[in-house]
């Protein structure tokens, strides 16, 4: 087992936070999708930016193509910081994951936990409920076909799959992790405690406002739903907009929490 450290690129501003923001990254993504982030929420607020293994400081180390393996091993990394409320972002591929973690934790599947240790809010972005996802089997495909499908969707800025040495790197990851996002299909999903936000761009081909709406049946804890301009990566130009929504959400915790 990795050690807790080892998952998380931790942004401390401050020795005593007043709670921690576990962002989780996108399919082929990593914890470099959120290194604006800390600059732009209140220094009181700790961002963890989850590591996958397989990429940058965990190169050398085989991918998670199973979505209890990878939900079960971030889980049990969690636990040295659960001193403080926990938060959760996830993005694409990463709001499952997210969304799994939060099930994990709020049901006390992890060693030392107890039931109801869940995140006191989760934050799900870009990616359709679990159960009105399409099936879709782009991880077969040639890779050609798995690229294309994936620009489709928009980019970060530049095209990483256009320069040889960057493909040879990138695609065995992509496509590892597209195994993982779409052999994921949980026959009964869990409904968590927490409050759920969902976000979105409103060009996102990807997720229809009816299948992201379907979070709201996962969860018993309230909901609420928020457009913003843009495609499946409206995150990055609109970082500014996005931080600042989820800086007002943040505001009350732990004393209060309002959606």
């Amino acid at each position: 087992m990795s050690a807790p450290e080892i998952w998380f690129r931790r942004y401390a501003r401050t020795d005593r936070p007043r709670l921690r923001l576990v962002c989780f990254p996108h399919a082929g993504g990593n914890a470099q999708l959120f290194h604006g982030w800390p600059a732009r929420l209140p220094a009181d607020i700790e961002v963890l930016a989850v590591r996958y293994p397989g990429r940058q400081e965990r190169l050398s180390e085989p991918c998670v193509e199973s979505m209890d393996e990878l939900a079960g091993r971030i889980s049990e990394a969690l636990t040295p910081y659960r001193d403080l409320p926990l938060v959760f972002f996830g993005h694409s591929m990463g709001a499952a994951v997210a969304y799994e973690v939060a099930g994990w934790l709020e049901a006390g599947e992890v060693a030392r936990l107890e039931a109801g240790a869940g995140p006191v809010l989760v934050m799900l972005s870009g990616r359709n409920a679990p159960h009105r996802t399409p099936r879709t089997a782009l991880h077969r495909a040639a890779d050609e076909v798995l690229v294309a499908g994936v620009s489709r969707l928009g980019t970060l800025g530049g095209d990483p799959y256009a320069v040889p040495e960057l493909r040879e790197l990138l695609l065995p990851v992509l496509r590892s992790d597209y195994r993982l996002i779409e052999t994921y299909h949980p026959e009964n999903p869990v409904r968590l405690r927490a409050p759920v936000i969902a976000y979105q761009g409103d060009r996102d081909y990807g997720c229809s406002r009816e299948q992201v709406l379907a979070w709201r049946e996962l969860t018993t804890g309230g909901f609420a739903l928020r457009s913003f301009p843009g495609d499946h990566f409206y995150l990055a130009p609109r970082e500014a907009e996005l931080t600042a929504d989820i800086a007002g959400r943040l505001a009350d915790i732990p004393s209060g929490l309002t959606i």
